[in-house]
């Protein structure tokens, strides 16, 4: 069968052909294509591919500051913050990048039972998270699926005093449809899958064994995840694997695709670079691998094109590329993260592998005051998972820019909470002084807003939202 009946969502002809003009185009069409991104209506692959082949620094620079006021347009200042919670390190396939592949004998590998699984999720609540990316490898133990579906239960079921997960997203393998509506029912947020590379035969290379060595099943995961009913799903490369512009356009082909079947584009776009991994020569060596100035450029490029579409970076980077990509677009981070199992209660887990090295060590309360200290507003909030505003909903009004009227009064509510109840000194200095700021910058019902749910908040009342 040829992807066209398999549905697979990739043009690969006309991606070549569209990067066999490298040429550099003149700054009256690159700043065309600019003045374009700020009408907030995204981007086409032409538009995207001007933009690849910037090479001179000034140029480069409208670019960032243009993708500095998309951001900031449709998204205001507001970084949203979650962890990571890896419940096992089990896996039935063999990528050859990843410290969890199945051919790796030389790591200690552990699946949690539900009471260790809740004892992460209390030293996270205690740490202030109130959001959690639940990420497990493709081999469940004993109950199966079921055994994802028990460790979400367990997480919502998890509180300590104030605190509380409100929010569990899953990155998880590709489902069948009935397993993706058994995903819906148990209340998560964000279903997440990379495609990792869109590049066919480096595809194949990479992934030598398993379930995951099927491209079609993998390419077709978000359509079953949208069609069970799950309107908030999230895409992303791996980028090391192949040439970036590649897959850069490639990712632009997948979200057109999915706007076009189900009417609304992912909720989310991911874009972790390779980090070196246990046992895995190519996680250290990546065979295209993207320099910190290309890696910025694909971060503001896809602001540019996708500008409703959440911008996650993950702690793989270093601090100070972190920082760099909160001007250019990025508007979610994981913070204090873990990549192995059992990673943050420590003893007894922490001979058990994790997925790959990190760049940003930081705990939790360090990286909030950072953010505060740069003017960003660290946000907790999951108001809009619990008032309906996703999918389709959430997109009329990231669209035309109007979602940061609820993001920012919420942003502080959460912030406050984090401030009160798990703050250092040193962060609530530099935390008042960010809300004061902040407040001066809204407009004025935006400010009544923020300052009756922060009051609420300091009245001692938890999980305030409009």
């Amino acid at each position: 069968m040829t992807d066209k009946e398999n549905k697979i969502p990739i043009d690969y002809q006309d991606i070549e052909n569209i990067l066999a003009d490298g040429e550099e185009k003149g700054e009256s069409k690159v700043r065309e294509v600019l003045r374009k991104a700020l009408e907030l209506k995204g981007l086409d692959k032409h538009d995207v591919h001007t933009l690849m082949n910037v090479k001179r620094q000034s140029m480069l620079e409208e670019v960032f500051h243009t993708a500095k006021r998309v951001k900031e347009e449709i998204y205001g200042k507001r970084v949203v913050i979650f962890a990571p919670l890896y419940i096992s390190n089990f896996c039935c396939n063999d990528c050859l990048y990843c410290a969890f592949r199945s051919s790796n004998q030389d790591i200690v590998r552990r699946a949690l039972s539900q009471d260790e699984i809740s004892c992460e999720v209390k030293t996270l609540i205690n740490q202030g998270h109130k959001r959690i990316l639940l990420v497990t490898g493709e081999a469940y133990p004993h109950e199966g699926f079921q055994y994802v579906l028990n460790a979400i239960e367990t997480i919502y079921n998890t509180k300590i005093k104030n605190g509380e997960i409100r929010r569990v997203n899953v990155n998880i393998a590709p489902l069948t449809l009935e397993e993706f509506k058994e995903l819906k029912a148990a209340k998560i947020g964000t279903y997440q899958i990379f495609q990792e590379t869109y590049h066919r035969k480096t595809y194949s290379e990479v992934h030598v064994k398993g379930k995951k060595s099927n491209f079609e099943w993998r390419i077709t995961a978000p359509d079953r995840a949208m069609e069970a009913g799950i309107d908030d799903v999230g895409i992303g490369v791996l980028f090391g694997l192949y040439d970036w512009k590649y897959e850069v356009l490639a990712l632009m082909q997948h979200i057109k695709h999915l706007e076009t079947n189900f009417g609304v584009g992912p909720h989310t776009l991911s874009v972790p670079r390779l980090e070196p991994a246990e046992g895995s020569r190519i996680a250290s060596n990546p065979p295209y691998a993207v320099t910190d100035r290309d890696f910025l450029k694909l971060v503001a490029i896809l602001r540019l094109a996708v500008p409703y579409t959440g911008i996650i970076m993950s702690t793989r980077e270093n601090p100070e590329i972190r920082r760099e990509t909160f001007e250019l677009g990025v508007s979610q981070i994981s913070a204090g993260s873990r990549t192995n199992p059992g990673g943050y209660s420590g003893e007894p887990f922490k001979e058990a592998a994790a997925q790959f090295q990190l760049g940003d060590h930081r705990p939790l309360d360090d990286v909030i005051r950072d953010i505060a200290s740069l003017g960003f507003i660290p946000s907790f909030c999951t108001a809009c998972y619990r008032l309906g505003r996703t999918g389709g909903d959430f997109m009329d009004l990231a669209k035309p820019g109007e979602i940061k009227h609820h993001c920012d009064p919420n942003a502080l509510s959460t912030f406050l909470e984090y401030l009160i109840d798990y703050g250092s000194p040193a962060t609530n200095e530099v935390g008042k002084k960010l809300i004061e700021t902040s407040l001066s910058g809204m407009t004025e019902n935006t400010k009544k807003v923020a300052e009756g749910l922060m009051e609420k908040v300091r009245s001692g009342k938890r999980d305030i939202y409009c």
